[in-house]
């Protein structure tokens, strides 16, 4: 989880100031699922992101 929260806030919320709690709700809702799940690269996966390792798998 500290990898997590690190990663949100290095890559998406350190440089931006929201207007109010649900503008900051949503931008993180959507990096979580635009971004973060589904694009951004996992070391467990051999630093593949999930959508190309399915794919990967899908080739196999």
């Amino acid at each position: 989880m500290e990898s997590f929260f690190s990663s949100l806030k290095t890559e998406r919320t350190a440089r931006k100031v929201y207007r109010t709690r649900n503008d900051a709700k949503a931008d993180v809702f959507d990096y979580i699922e635009r971004f973060y799940n589904p694009r951004r690269r996992h070391s467990t996966l051999g630093y593949l992101s999930p959508v190309d390792y399915e794919e990967q798998a899908k080739l196999a």
